[in-house]
């Protein structure tokens, strides 16, 4: 999607609702569109932060000028790639507040064996949580109508430690890089897992939201007819794979240009990866297999 023109908003504290605003960064690119949207909720004394951003001071004094004078309870991350949680540790030094919310990330040794790689450059090493939300806990703060609740869903897939948060006062959710408002979400192996991913995909669909604040991207206000739709789009990427390898076996490399006509060259090797979830989660159920580098069908 190409990107709005400018100017956009960034390092301004914009009201989306009453307990909610947000503050975008200033990094964008071909995979976090205008930049990371940091959001702050809360309208009274105490506030909460999610998704810090990146670690740029600009962007970092533009969270502190939103906050002003309110108490920082918590600074939330969604999950730890480096366009959303680097900045927590900074702003937690700044303002005295526990880091809260995904664990960190761990590949296992398995994972490891297999792939030759930890494929962790895109995670936040620096990520150090002083508390670990599991799914259904909670954090609160402020009283009367600047109160709120902050709900974790764990939502892995995009990556294995992603949460989202519910806003309980309001129906908000706050879904980091689960669902976008701009572009599908990216699953990369081995952390990234697609068959997770389309399940808690399910699991959002279930719920009755109100609107989806994504890290990236604008509102979405009609959150479960876009997550059918993204489970649609996902399936039928399945039935592309199994319709390219009923032609013959081939590798990674010969998907893109049958699937993704008029790519962005810049997104190759991410479409690459997508398709390689698909086929470790198709490998799963057993509907294809693999010998060396080239994939078949059973």
């Amino acid at each position: 999607m190409a990107l709005p023109p400018e100017p956009w908003p960034t390092g301004v504290a914009e009201q989306c609702e009453p307990l909610v605003r947000r503050v975008l960064a200033p990094n964008p690119s071909p995979y976090t569109y205008t930049g990371t949207q940091t959001y702050i909720v809360g309208a009274g004394a105490d506030v909460a932060v999610i998704d810090p951003g990146p670690d740029e001071p600009e962007h970092i004094e533009a969270i502190l000028a939103a906050i002003g004078d309110a108490k920082v309870t918590a600074i939330m991350c969604t999950h730890t790639h480096r366009d959303h949680s680097p900045a927590a540790a900074p702003l937690a030094e700044k303002t005295g507040a526990p880091v809260v919310g995904c664990a960190p990330l761990v590949i296992s040794d398995e994972a490891l064996a297999v792939w030759g790689t930890r494929a962790d450059e895109a995670f936040d090493a620096t990520y150090a949580p002083d508390r670990v939300l599991e799914d259904g806990e909670a954090m609160t703060g402020g009283s009367g109508e600047g109160g709120w609740t902050l709900r974790a869903v764990h939502t892995p897939g995009h990556t294995s430690n992603h949460l989202c948060f519910a806003l309980e006062e309001s129906g908000a959710l706050f879904t980091g890089d689960h669902v976008m408002g701009w572009s599908t979400s990216v699953v990369i192996p081995p952390d990234g897992d697609m068959g997770e991913y389309l399940a808690s995909l399910e699991r959002l669909q279930e719920r009755e939201d109100r609107v989806y604040y994504s890290a990236h991207g604008a509102p979405i206000e009609k959150p479960r007819q876009l997550v059918r739709g993204m489970i649609g789009h996902r399936r039928q990427r399945e039935n592309q794979i199994i319709r390219l390898l009923g032609e013959r076996p081939r590798p990674l490399e010969d998907f893109i240009p049958d699937m993704y006509k008029g790519l962005d060259p810049r997104l190759n090797k991410a479409a690459q990866m997508s398709v390689l979830a698909h086929l470790i989660d198709l490998e799963k159920r057993g509907q294809v297999s693999r010998s060396n580098e080239e994939w078949r069908a059973n």
